[in-house]
């Protein structure tokens, strides 16, 4: 009876490894209990071991990642970014989830994203913010509950868009707002439109980075028109968009999976928010190599980015991810680290992760994400500012021609060509003379000599 109440007191103790009876004297004393046989005391072993592990949780390679990611794309521009990300990922791949955020509902009837939000169905009837912030933001303040619901316990949360239009414009400032007050770590990925899509549109573009500018912990901003250096002359127009989506893909696509997939090189969300958090203008660079010297080739392409407004030796934290085949060995990756430790400086807190991609074939892909500048009031802040100031010179220049009556078309033409005399008087042109006229004129001349007279007065 003795000896059946020290089996039974197994279970508990071994179910409890934190409590005091649970020493490695204790549990070894009663599980070789001489009294039982060498079959019986490696079967109460077994169970007791199955009962301790039933109670650990152990993650699959399927499971969900701990840190929750959304990207939200917000109108016509970051919902194409969204579709192009879709279709990037592998099938099944539940590490972020997708946001599509819009006014248009015919847009959003054609997203390919599982999750979708219609703002101001009474602002805008579902038509549309009209290429006007100021309806896209009352739009976005309509529907804030619905987005409140969407962003809650999320770790982070990109927002990306085109600027420039209605509904990117003005309500992307909204929804970051909303999502950094939830807590979770805000990163704002845009572009600003191309040049040729006129001044009313880069105008508004400027002044709704500003405003998204405070609204979120890392701004990144891409100009289209830096993408057309790099691109070819005879790009054509489709095209020269689908390449702004990627290059926006790209970026968030390159923060995300350093925290999702693992890699050679792991790296945590909190080191990420280390980077990133309160960080406000950032820089994004992306550089690709082949060949022999593929890694310090695609590194110095991504630290030389025309991307970049400014170079990244100002920045005091840099988050970075290598990607490359199987092949890709430890040494390529340190060449990687050498290269952007070298152009950033030893006092900056870099973060990189490592991925193996199999579909880069013989190519190295490098993607740098530069924060924490000493002064980006006085560089990109500055930036904007004179853009803002230019764009209101074209104006107001405009207006005042507009205003101004032009001078009368006469006194231009009067001033511009010099006086010339006036051509001289047109001769009568001669008749043309014949076999008949010739007769006449001479039997004309004899008659008159017979008769006295001069010659005619009308000859």
């Amino acid at each position: 009876m003795a000896s059946k109440g020290r089996v039974r007191t197994v279970a508990p103790f071994i179910a409890r490894p934190l409590s005091r009876h649970s020493s490695p004297e204790n549990t070894g004393r009663m599980l070789t209990n001489s009294r039982l046989t060498p079959e019986t005391q490696a079967k109460r072993m077994r169970n007791a071991l199955n009962r301790v592990f039933s109670q650990v949780a152990v993650p699959s390679e399927t499971a969900k990642a701990p840190c929750s990611i959304k990207v939200v794309g917000v109108g016509g521009g970051g919902g194409n970014t969204v579709n192009r990300m879709i279709e990037s990922i592998d099938e099944g791949d539940a590490s972020v989830e997708f946001w599509a955020v819009n006014t248009d509902v015919q847009a959003l009837c054609k997203s390919k994203a599982p999750n979708r939000i219609q703002i101001g169905p009474g602002t805008t009837r579902g038509l549309g913010a009209g290429a006007k912030p100021a309806i896209g933001r009352s739009a976005a303040v309509e529907s804030v509950k619905a987005i409140e619901s969407a962003l809650s316990k999320t770790d982070m949360v990109f927002v990306t868009a085109g600027m420039g239009g209605g509904t990117g414009s003005g309500a992307t400032p909204v929804i970051a707002e909303v999502a950094r007050r939830a807590g979770s770590l805000t990163v704002g990925i845009v572009t600003k439109p191309f040049s040729f899509e006129g001044q009313i549109r880069m105008q508004q573009a400027v002044a709704a980075i500003e405003e998204l500018r405070k609204q979120v912990d890392i701004l990144i901003v891409v100009s289209n028109d830096r993408l057309l250096e790099v691109s070819p002359s005879d790009l054509p127009l489709q095209e020269a968009f689908i390449l702004a989506d990627n290059i926006l893909r790209q970026g968030i696509v390159g923060i995300s999976e350093i925290i999702t997939k693992p890699g050679l090189i792991n790296v945590d969300f909190a080191d990420v928010r280390s980077v990133m958090q309160n960080a406000g203008l950032a820089l994004m660079g992306i550089g690709r190599g082949s060949g022999k010297n593929r890694a310090q080739d695609a590194a110095l392409a991504a630290v030389t980015s025309p991307l970049l407004d400014f170079p990244i030796q100002q920045a005091k934290g840099v988050v970075y991810t290598v990607t490359g085949n199987k092949d890709m060995s430890l040494t390529e990756v340190a060449q990687v680290s050498n290269v952007i430790q070298k152009m950033v400086g030893q006092d900056a807190n870099v973060i990189f992760g490592a991925l193996i991609d199999e579909n880069m074939g013989d190519e190295m892909s490098v993607i740098v994400v530069a924060t924490n500048f000493e002064d980006p009031e006085g560089s990109l802040g500055q930036q904007y500012a004179r853009q803002i100031s230019a764009n209101e010179k074209f104006t107001s220049a405009a207006d005042a021609a507009m205003a101004t009556p032009p001078p009368p078309v006469q006194a231009d033409i009067e001033t511009a060509i010099p006086e010339t005399p006036p051509p001289p008087p047109r001769r009568k042109p001669k008749k043309p003379t014949t076999l008949g006229g010739k007769v006449k004129r001479i039997a004309g001349g004899l008659l008159r000599r017979a008769l006295g007279r001069g010659p005619s007065q009308n000859q």
